[in-house]
């Protein structure tokens, strides 16, 4: 609109190089109006109306600015651009206090009353009162989840600021074909881990340990080099608005886009120079424009899978057959790459108090209550296999380990359940529903936190999990140690 003040070619050019369903929805209203006399912002607007109330304002004053004198033209569009970032804020702003007490309510009733409750249960074994082992699984792996998983989804669907994350999947280049090797590693190191378990825990410990650690060893390997990609990729974004910077300030002292663009890659050193870099010299090499330098075949930022980039590249090209008025354009767009880099840092910040919890639960805090509330259950265990009074071994026979060997605290009963006590709840069938419990938090607490903090970006949800599931394990593992020493 800057550098051409018609509004059906910049819808045309946003809906071309924009990226997801806000371009989707841009373009289908910009061919419905294709015969018409209007460019279909007006029509756009209305349809995210409900959604983002501040975009309607904007898409009148960019209408406003396409009729506007060339002198206040620009005040339109800087006017819009202030009215969706304040929108975006202020929906932010919303968002996080609305969203307190779900999450609190969530916390509450998805961890710390079943945790509560587990830590009752051998109290309730004590006083002699029957546990039915099916029960306690239905609810610990059943409803509980099932419950967790609708919560999540309500909350990450009613998130008003989700910056779209990059798309990495197994066809990028830099993502080599690991599944083979992840699967093999995850099993080799859930063997190991459940044979340690198995040997200086419990026996009942192994297969918590096997499932935790191999799974989350496995999914670590394969999105590892996703993870590299989205860290590159969010490298190359932090220095977009300076190299915008140096180039619009070439452009407007007259000097060429493509000699711009080669300057920006001597002057900056990180990973947006190196970028930059090497599209100048593949262009000064190839003598190709501005958008197949970048883009194209063996370009350096074809493997970048980012909508800023494009962009920019995109106005870039844009640039390059305006020429010197451009300058001013490029130097806008700067300022506003600064200004959305400042806004979801902000974001993150605002909801990192709302997920910071989450994600200390999830690892750590669970776990270690789950496995302290299986010690004390041991506990009870073996003082009613040591004759202690009446309601001790009631409560004994009620995990079912009247018969088990009790030996230094941690019951090995091959089974699990004692004689005459079929059915009930045993301590290492306790123990185990605690620990796929455990495990089923660190993966939903997990991704819920990452999901609110910045989207549901695949790839940062999966390495998150890879790493909170071996941590969640080794403290459950560790807690249940611990705290059976100290009963």
């Amino acid at each position: 609109m800057r550098l051409d003040p018609s509004t059906e070619r910049a819808v045309q050019f946003a809906a071309r190089t924009g990226d997801g369903p806000l371009a989707e929805g841009l373009a289908r209203h910009e061919r419905g109006s294709a015969d018409g006399p209007t460019s279909g912002l007006r029509s756009f607007a209305r349809e995210w109306q409900p959604w983002f109330p501040a975009i309607d304002r904007a898409a009148a004053l960019v209408r406003t600015a396409a009729s506007a004198p060339p002198e206040r033209r620009g005040r339109c569009l800087d006017r819009a651009l202030d009215t969706t970032i304040a929108g975006t804020t202020d929906r932010l702003a919303a968002f996080v206090g609305e969203v307190r007490a779900p999450v609190s309510a969530l916390y509450a009733f998805g961890v710390l009353l079943p945790l509560a409750l587990i830590a009752l249960l051998p109290a309730a074994a004590a006083s002699g009162v029957p546990i039915s082992a099916g029960v306690v699984a239905a609810l610990y792996l059943g409803v509980l989840p099932g419950g967790l998983v609708v919560a999540s989804g309500w909350l990450l669907s009613r998130r008003p600021v989700a910056f779209a994350p990059p798309s990495i999947d197994g066809e990028h280049p830099a993502v080599p074909k690991r599944g083979a090797y992840a699967t093999a590693a995850g099993a080799v190191t859930g063997t190991v881990a459940a044979a340690l378990a198995a040997q200086f825990v419990a026996g009942w410990a192994a297969p918590v340990s096997a499932l935790g650690i191999g799974v989350g060893t496995a999914l670590f390997i394969v999105v590892r080099p996703r993870r590299s990609v989205l860290s590159r990729v969010r490298s190359v974004e932090r220095g977009l608005p300076d190299a915008m910077t140096v180039i619009g300030g070439d452009v407007a002292e007259g000097v060429a886009v493509e000699t711009a663009i080669a300057n920006a890659g001597e002057r900056l050193d990180d990973a947006t120079g190196e970028v930059f870099d090497l599209a100048g010299r593949r262009s000064d090499t190839l003598r190709v424009g501005v958008r197949e330098a970048f883009l194209g075949r063996g370009g350096p930022a074809a493997p970048v899978p980012s909508p800023r980039v494009r962009g920019a590249i995109a106005l870039l090209a844009v640039a390059a057959r305006e020429g010197r008025p451009a300058g001013d354009v490029l130097l806008e767009l700067a300022d506003q790459l600064e200004e959305l880099r400042e806004l979801e840092g902000d974001a993150r910040r605002q909801l990192a108090t709302v997920t910071g919890t989450l994600t200390n639960t999830a690892a750590v805090f669970a776990p270690l209550v789950g496995g302290a509330t299986v010690a004390l259950a041991t506990g009870i265990d073996t003082v009613g296999a040591g004759g202690m009074g009446a309601g001790a071994t009631a409560g004994a026979d009620a995990f079912g380990v009247g018969g088990s060997d009790v030996a230094g605290g941690v019951e090995a009963s091959s089974d699990g359940v004692g004689a005459g006590s079929t059915g009930a709840l045993s301590v290492p069938v306790l123990g185990r529903i605690v620990g796929a419990y455990v495990l089923v938090l660190a993966t939903l607490l997990t991704a819920l936190a990452t999901g609110l903090e910045r989207g549901f970006d695949r790839t940062l949800v999966a390495y998150r999990i890879g790493i909170a599931l071996p941590t969640a394990t080794a403290t459950y593992l560790v807690a249940f140690v611990g705290a059976g020493l100290l009963l």
